[in-house]
């Protein structure tokens, strides 16, 4: 629909423009919504979320892309140490977008890396899930998480490591057979890896086993915990989980702790780094969290109960942003910007704005610029 069709369906007179900014006036003394326009300019007013130093606008053109590729269900989100932000979806066109953060894209990847990882972009997207970005020593690398390719079996449960142009330097798990850069590991359905500041790789297999392993920095296996627990929610068995989807290496503390998002379950699970159980995190805050993402002094947790959460040092939350819990699912896509569906993923980049990615057909990727509001 039109935006002037919409807001003015009838021509209007100079008495009528005169009324309309007088009302506007007075709705702007008693404050505005978030994303009210302008009656004069018809140009919106900003979209935000939160509020006080938790304070974010929308950035609505970032994120696009050319005509003939579009995202499919948002996987996952990172950005690197240039503020260069990746993208994964389930699509073949592109499997994974580069963009800087005012919004250039950058690169597209599709059949060329599909072939690096030895699929064709058709097997990349029916397997694609989380992508996360690690820093070991001057170098930077991508770790991606695969499920099983939909009715093709013997596709996906892969864990590869690759660097920032997607070549792959290590497989672990569905391989055909052991190398110096590939080694067998079952998983069932692996959803997300993370690597503390000594090296050691923790992977969850989220959709499948169960199980969360440590790996030192060479994948050498170290330990496995976990299966399926026979409770359901924050009070179910310790060590067991119900789709422990994200995992996260947290450092917020003396000293660094693995969380595990225990999606189905409703509950943060913490664990020291030999995978002792630590404590549990729960609360009005917690629904069906995805994973973790850390910038400074906080934690952030996509949510896909319809929420992002920002957690401080203490697992306080901070900032509940974008609440879309009991807004029909029907508005997201052209309407409901200030709320969130079903945030998959997020990143923060270095000036600490806000990308996240939602699990929704068309991908839903925006941007959040930091504004904070004394």
């Amino acid at each position: 629909m039109n935006t002037t069709q919409y807001l003015f369906p009838k021509r209007l007179t100079r008495r009528d423009f005169l009324a309309t900014t007088a009302t506007a006036a007075a709705a702007a003394s008693a404050g505005s919504v978030a994303h009210a326009a302008d009656p004069l300019t018809l140009k919106p007013e900003p979209v935000r979320i939160g509020s006080g130093k938790f304070t974010y606008t929308l950035d609505e053109g970032w994120g696009k892309l050319p005509t003939g590729m579009s995202y499919g269900l948002g996987c996952g989100i990172v950005v690197d140490s240039k503020d260069r932000i990746y993208v994964t979806s389930r699509s073949i066109s592109p499997c994974v977008a580069v963009f800087s953060r005012e919004g250039k894209l950058l690169e597209t990847w599709s059949k060329d890396f599909g072939d690096k990882v030895g699929y064709t972009p058709e097997q990349v997207m029916a397997t694609a899930h989380c992508i996360y970005w690690s820093k070991e020593g001057r170098n930077e690398f991508l770790y991606f998480t695969e499920n099983v390719g939909g009715p093709e079996k013997n596709l996906g449960k892969r864990v590869y490591k690759t660097d920032l142009k997607g070549k792959v330097l290590y497989t672990i798990g569905n391989v055909d057979k052991e190398s110096s850069t590939s080694q067998k590991f079952t998983w069932t359905n692996p959803t997300d890896v993370a690597v503390a500041p000594n090296g050691d790789i923790y992977i969850v297999d989220g959709y499948g086993s169960q199980i969360v392993s440590r790996f030192d920095k060479n994948f050498k296996h170290l330990k496995t915990i976990g299966g399926r627990s026979t409770k359901k929610g924050p009070d179910a068995e310790h060590g067991l989980f119900n789709t422990c989807h994200g995992v996260w290496v947290n450092t917020l503390r003396k000293t660094p702790e693995v969380y595990i998002a225990d999606r189905a379950n409703g509950r943060y699970e913490v664990y020291d780094l030999e995978l002792n159980y630590v404590r549990t995190i729960s609360g009005d805050f917690v629904r069906n969290p995805c994973c973790f993402y850390q910038h400074k002094d906080h934690l952030y947790v996509p949510d896909l109960g319809s929420l992002v959460v920002i957690l401080d040092k203490n697992d306080q939350p901070v900032a509940r942003l974008g609440d879309g819990r009991g807004t029909p699912k029907e508005q997201f896509e052209h309407g409901a910007k200030d709320k969130f569906t079903t945030p998959h993923a997020l990143c923060v980049d270095s000036r600490g704005d806000l990308y996240v990615l939602e699990w929704v057909p068309y991908g839903r990727v925006r941007k959040f610029q930091h504004t904070p509001v004394a």
